[in-house]
């Protein structure tokens, strides 16, 4: 395969002419399409893959071919084993719609873009209506496969049945949205590629998940072979393929292998860091030569899933946070600029650091009590923000005139435990990864954040805290939504498709459950910024504890 053949995107349109028939030549006319393409696709260095057309497509093709003169413009599928040829155009399309999706848990995102080009022609987002069945992966795998049906095969399961035609529908109607804004029909999209983690990769196939939740956490397939939009009902072009990012286990699934593409870690030659945080805490380390990953539970409290006024990234969500300590004010924006509904990750990352080095809270999390005034606009502060109730101590950031909320957006101690829980696992998870190979922190050229919580995230108040190692902030670069972008690349380059099946065989997998370093560095972790402030010597140290 040539080097431009590596840019191929995932299918393309190319130019055929071929000689006309006569009664010296009776060459069929599919077998003269055929032979004129192999020529082109030497041509562009994909010549070696067999080549077939589908046969619910041959009728079509050999008419258009025909009544064009023999010679016009083919759509190809360029998949590992074989070329596809898949439809004939008398003339060259404008554009080649194509269609890259982040298959989440809760929400789904994609973006349309046009393979000729690359250009973005819209993007959006939808919840994903297997929320109905369950807010998280096991629950909607119990309602795939009742206790006792392990062994049932995928088309016997009802419930494995609706969650499947839940997703697709929910695709559907994203992808309907995404065409109506590019004025075009659904239709005329011409491949989709998807990243997403195992389960739900399994469920939108309608494979049985049984098995994934249980020891030895084997899925039925980790790398499944591409298939066409009919296969799945997914309203676009029927011919379509669908290519799915292979994972690498029951809890690393290609929505992570995509967020390796997206950073570039695979191709680097100095050793970098990707963390992405969802419902878990996913982190990867290495370079081009190795890949040692792992993933642990600490990213409830910052997805919205622990706190009682959390949310997700979304508008209305307080994202950042503010208090200056000289006028004693608090200033928070919200995702949109719009009134707010909750607080997001990033915001609670904000707050709980604002909040320590304003010497309200210890170094243990907690909220100090009786604390002495310094000056009487820092007693108004406190006694606005600082409230008590016959349950628990809180600190209002958002009151109810400003959010129209009852109680507007506020902190609970009880919050503020499962946050320091939370950036306590995430500090243990990042340690005892670079421990398994004796990588210092030092050493690492680049930490890319990923996701929700890199986009809005402010690394410094992260190091405040001790959830990320004290280290330059150049050091953390955002890439947004690492799934997504994996999923475009996949669409755009053979090579990041070659790339992304060969990732899976390379990856190192650790898991916490079962590391004893992880649970003693967690405990070392559960205060700000640690038991051992000399990990993190950008970061005052304040000795006073509740109650103080």
């Amino acid at each position: 395969m040539n080097t431009d053949s590596l840019k191929t995107p995932l299918v393309l349109c190319l130019a055929v002419q071929a000689s006309m028939p006569s009664l010296e030549d009776n060459t069929g006319d599919i077998d003269r399409l055929k032979q004129a393409l192999q020529a082109v696709l030497d041509e562009e260095g994909l010549g070696g893959r067999h080549l077939v057309i589908p046969f619910v497509r041959t009728g079509d093709i050999a008419l258009g071919f025909r009544a064009a003169g023999f010679k016009g413009h083919v759509l190809v599928n360029v998949l590992p084993s074989q070329i596809e040829l898949v439809d004939f155009f008398q003339e060259r399309p404008d554009i080649l719609p194509a269609v890259a999706l982040d298959l989440g848990t809760t929400h789904l995102e994609a973006v349309l873009l046009d393979l000729m080009t690359g250009k973005r022609l819209a993007q959006g987002h939808k919840e994903n209506r297997q929320v109905d069945f369950g807010s998280d992966i096991l629950t909607r795998i119990h309602h795939a496969v009742p206790s006792g049906q392990g062994d049932k095969r995928s088309s016997e399961l009802e419930g494995l049945r609706e969650l499947k035609q839940s997703v697709i529908s929910s695709i559907n109607s994203l992808i309907g949205e995404l065409a109506a804004e590019a004025k075009m029909s659904a239709e005329s999209i011409r491949a989709i590629s998807v990243a997403g983690n195992t389960t739900m990769v399994h469920l939108m196939l309608g494979l049985n998940p049984y098995h994934i939740c249980r020891e030895p956490y084997i899925p039925l397939v980790n790398e499944p072979d591409p298939c066409h939009a009919t296969d799945l009902g997914i309203s676009i072009f029927t011919m379509a393929p669908v290519w799915v990012l292979p994972s690498i286990g029951s809890y690393f699934g290609g929505d992570l292998v995509a967020g390796i593409l997206a950073s570039g870690i695979a191709e680097s030659e100095e050793t970098c860091m990707l963390i992405d945080v969802g419902t878990n805490a996913e982190v990867v380390l290495g370079n081009r030569d190795w890949l040692i990953a792992c993933a642990g539970a600490a990213g409830p409290a910052l997805e919205g899933g622990v706190a009682k006024m959390g949310m997700r990234a979304a508008p209305g969500a307080v994202e950042r946070v503010t208090i200056d300590t000289v006028e004693w004010t608090l200033n928070y924006h919200t995702i949109d600029d719009v009134q707010p509904l909750g607080i997001c990750g990033s915001g609670m990352i904000d707050l709980v650091a604002q909040l320590y080095l304003a010497e309200i809270i210890d170094f243990r999390g907690k909220f100090r009590e009786n604390i002495v005034p310094k000056s009487e606009s820092h007693r108004r502060f406190l006694d606005k923000r600082l409230c008590k109730d016959t349950q628990t101590i809180y600190f209002q950031v958002a009151t109810p005139e400003e959010t129209g909320l009852e109680h507007g957006v506020v902190l609970s101690q009880t919050d503020l435990d499962a946050l320091m829980r939370s950036k306590a696992a995430m500090y243990a998870i990042l340690t005892t990864l670079v421990g398994q190979v004796g990588v210092g922190f030092d050493e690492l050229k680049k930490i890319y954040v990923a996701g929700a919580f890199g986009k809005h995230i402010n690394p410094r108040h992260a190091i405040t805290l001790g959830m990320l190692p004290d280290l330059p902030l150049e050091t953390y670069e955002s890439v947004g939504n690492s799934s997504l972008l994996g999923a475009e690349k996949i669409l755009l380059s053979e090579r990041h498709r070659q790339q992304g099946m060969q990732i899976r065989h390379v990856v190192t997998y650790i898991e916490l459950n079962v590391n004893q370093e992880f649970m003693i560095r967690f405990s070392g972790a559960r205060f700000i910024p640690h038991t051992e402030p000399s990990l993190f010597p950008s970061v005052p140290v304040f000795q006073g504890t509740a109650g103080a």
